[in-house]
């Protein structure tokens, strides 16, 4: 474990640029062979404003990365956060702890967070416009969301006391959970479901881009499905109903340009339906 942290804590961005084109590339090889839905579409065409906006995302982490890591390193330091104030663990234990911390305080809370303020839910609306979710679906996220999930990471190590080593295994695992759930892949049902009682499996993230309530707001969880079952937000879906999009912006012509998706934070706020199955 040592030699991990101390991998991840000098990771080269070359690694880390590998380990984002390397997923990508392996899932959208499988999600030929495997695929869920057999989507009449034109795969390069609609990846391309999820490939722009996974570089805004690269952009504006790589420039605010300073932040973690002088954030880090001040917690180190002063021995302030959670795993500083615990007992003195092994190290597996304080890295465990530690991914699982930031990965709720990083992406669940952020997550969860977006779906209930209305202006947040408008910037958010551009990843689940997305009509053929595949594994570039994973990283579209506006350059304002990028942000804020920023801020909410940056929050995660302040109060968790996370070494700079365990950031970047965390948001290294992160993105390859996040390519993974996305990506237009089938798993046998009993498999996925297993899957899922631990980490989020497609199946379970899946059902969070149905385009109506209440599946919509729920399963906000990326890599660890702990906290939505936890906290009650998780919901099963059957997988052959799902529709992706959101049914109050369904149209997939503007939805697919990207200075439609760019202004789309600034329409005016509306909030997906109620599934008729639910209203009956």
């Amino acid at each position: 474990m040592e030699t991990v942290i101390a991998y991840f804590e000098t990771i080269p961005s070359l690694h880390r640029s590998l380990i984002l084109v390397g997923g990508l590339s392996l899932f959208w090889i499988l999600e030929g062979s495997f695929s869920l839905f057999n989507f009449n579409y034109k795969k390069w065409r609609h990846a391309l404003p999820n490939i722009f906006f996974t570089a805004t995302t690269v952009v504006i982490n790589f420039i605010l990365a300073f932040l973690l890591l002088k954030t880090s390193d001040w917690t180190v330091s002063s021995q302030f956060g959670i795993l500083h104030w615990l007992p003195d663990f092994p190290l597996w234990v304080d890295v465990i702890l530690g991914v699982l911390l930031l990965d709720f305080i990083g992406a669940y809370l952020p997550h969860w967070t977006e779906h209930r303020v209305k202006p947040l839910w408008m910037i958010h609306l551009v990843h689940h416009s997305d009509h053929f979710v595949d594994t570039t679906t994973a990283n579209r996220h506006h350059p304002l969301e990028s942000i804020i999930r920023f801020a909410f990471t940056l929050l995660g190590v302040f109060i968790i006391g996370a070494n700079i080593g365990i950031v970047m295994l965390y948001q290294s695992l992160s993105l390859v959970s996040t390519q993974f759930n996305h990506a237009n892949i089938k798993l046998p049902k009993k498999v996925d479901l297993y899957l899922s009682y631990f980490l989020v499996s497609p199946d379970m993230h899946k059902a969070h881009h149905h385009y109506r309530l209440p599946y919509t707001d729920a399963n906000f969880g990326n890599i660890f499905s702990i906290w939505d079952r936890l906290l009650g937000t998780y919901l099963p879906f059957d997988r052959e109903k799902l529709v992706y999009g959101v049914d109050v912006f369904f149209d997939e012509k503007a939805n697919g340009k990207i200075s439609n998706l760019l202004k789309q934070p600034f329409q005016p706020f509306s909030k997906p339906t109620l599934a008729p199955e639910i209203k009956s």
